[in-house]
């Protein structure tokens, strides 16, 4: 990067303070040590098991350093093609192979070699999931009109707009160039980049589109900000995300591109950078990066299917209904995401629902080669497909699949808040000797008269004696099914299962009267990136 370029100005740059030191871009930390472009920590500093320092010394926040121009708009209109930026002599082409290019020694990973499978690896794990790169539901809505919208959402939306055609390019050029000036960076990614590639750009992406909605926007920006210390961010990485970002903007979106679209980005960035850096600070007080958990039980249920149970290695809070990542000692920096399968236990353990798929890493790993004494790591938790107990509401809840453990959960979770509310579960599978944990679940409806167990298949080809617990299923698609009954006005709705199933869940759930903002599920976004 170039000494001699300005940094923007004083006026560009959103002064939020840290979490910690109060220090701001005003006064960049007091002595220099925590200023802007210094390190995270001092270099000799040594880093302990989840990142303090040795002797357990509190790492302090700072303010997030100011990304740089691009370059200015004589320099564009002269190098049309060029990022502004310390690119290399020739541009890295923008695709598919060159974030893995970028890297020297980045070879592709050869799949899990178990169950008789040579499947490629790839992102098809599908499974519970909020990836930290992924939007909130609300990010789903239509954009809001120009008329109603400042002038930075203005000019950010237009530039999506105009790379939206070539997003795949543009994401590629981002990860090359990315990994080109920033080759430090690449560790901190698998060494496949094929299902990670464009979950940070479209986490910023989906940030650029919410910055007219603050309070959206903080949320899912603190998430994310949590989300990413197990990744080993810091706060120094976030100016070069930044640069490359606005350089490959400025690349594909040069119709829309200008001056004060750059402006608008700058200011944007920095709110999303000041925002993660904050949440991480805050989160780092109280809660390790990741937590280390031995697997104490294994138990298969079906060919596919391991029910995955795990003791970690100090306190995890967390409430029925949410879900973690979890990655594999066979496969590092490669995070799935999955449910918790039941409530909080006093023994503290927990226990995950897995179903391997074709080229699914960490799915295949976990049950296919996981054994007790292996080690697995966990991210925090996330979600808010929880329970409110303050409400008398009814609890309509559909579970598809592997998507029956949050469910079972909240059902655990009802029960040990000790209120009598009705709980109608619907748990939906292809055919009935696929729903491998209906015993579980009809157990739980003989021990409280308040919960009420119906099974759906889709294809019923089964014989009685091959039906779990000798009751014929209700037949249909799941969403259908439950269109059948109710009416569900005063339930609140809860859906957990593959993407098309949560898309038809909920139309039918509004169909029999339960209100959109009674039913809670990941967003859409989320649950197509669940598990790849």
């Amino acid at each position: 990067m170039r000494n001699d370029r300005k940094t923007f100005k004083a006026r560009q740059i959103m002064t939020t303070t840290s979490a910690d030191n109060g220090a701001s871009a005003a006064d960049g930390g007091g002595n220099g040590e925590w200023s802007w472009f210094s390190p995270a920590r001092k270099p000799d500093a040594p880093r302990g098991p989840q990142g303090e320092r040795d002797g357990g010394e509190e790492i302090p926040s700072r303010p997030v350093t100011p990304i740089r121009r691009v370059g200015s708009g004589a320099e564009r209109r002269a190098h049309p093609g060029g990022t502004g930026t310390h690119a290399p002599a020739e541009a890295p082409a923008p695709g598919a192979e060159a974030a893995r290019a970028a890297a020297p020694g980045a070879e592709r990973p050869q799949p899990p070699a178990r169950a008789g499978t040579d499947a490629a690896p790839g992102p098809a794990e599908h499974q519970r999931a909020e990836d930290p790169a992924t939007g909130p539901a609300s990010a789903a809505r239509p954009a809001t009109p120009d008329r109603e919208s400042s002038p930075d959402a203005v000019l950010i939306r237009r530039n999506l707009e105009e790379i939206e055609p070539v997003a795949d390019s543009v994401t590629a050029y981002f990860y090359a160039l990315l990994f080109v000036q920033h080759p430090q960076l690449r560790e901190l990614f698998p060494a496949s980049m094929d299902s990670q590639r464009d979950r940070l750009f479209r986490a910023v992406l989906t940030a650029g589109k919410l910055v007219d909605e603050p309070e959206i926007l903080t949320e899912y920006l603190s998430h994310l900000g949590r989300g990413h210390r197990k990744y080993g961010t810091r706060p120094e990485h976030y100016p070069a995300v930044g640069e490359c970002l606005l350089a490959s903007l400025a690349r594909y979106a040069s119709t829309t591109w200008s001056d004060a679209a750059e402006e608008a980005w700058v200011r944007a960035y920095t709110t999303i950078s000041q925002t993660m850096i904050d949440a991480a600070a805050e989160d780092e007080k109280h809660s390790p990066a990741w937590w280390d958990a031995e697997v104490v039980w294994h138990e298969r249920r079906t060919s596919d299917i391991a029910v995955v149970t795990v003791r970690p290695d100090q306190p995890y809070p967390f409430r029925a209904g949410q879900h973690t990542m979890v990655e594999t000692p066979w496969w590092p920096r490669v995070w799935r995401h999955y449910s918790f399968a039941d409530a909080p236990r006093p023994d503290g353990l927990l226990s995950f629902h897995v179903k391997a798929v074709p080229a699914g890493w960490v799915s295949s790993a976990l049950v296919h080669r996981a054994r007790p004494g292996d080690v697995v790591r966990l991210g925090p938790p996330a979600g808010s497909m929880t329970v409110d107990h303050g409400s008398d509401a009814g609890l309509l809840c559909v579970g598809g699949g592997t998507g029956i453990a949050p469910i079972r959960a909240l059902v655990e979770d009802v029960a040990e808040h000790g209120r009598s509310r009705p709980v109608e579960v619907f748990y939906g599978a292809r055919r009935a000797r696929e729903l491998y944990d209906l015993e579980t679940m009809r157990e739980l409806e003989r021990r409280h008269p308040w919960l009420s167990v119906r099974a759906v298949v889709s294809e019923d080809d089964s014989r009685p004696g091959d039906r779990p617990d000798g009751e014929p299923p209700l037949v249909g698609e799941l969403p259908e099914v439950v269109s059948r009954y109710g009416p569900w006005a005063s339930y609140d709705g809860y859906l957990s299962g593959p993407p098309g199933m949560i898309r038809s869940g909920v139309a039918a759930m509004q169909s029999v009267g339960v209100p959109a903002h009674r039913i809670r599920h990941d967003s859409l976004d989320e649950l197509v990136a669940r598990g790849e």
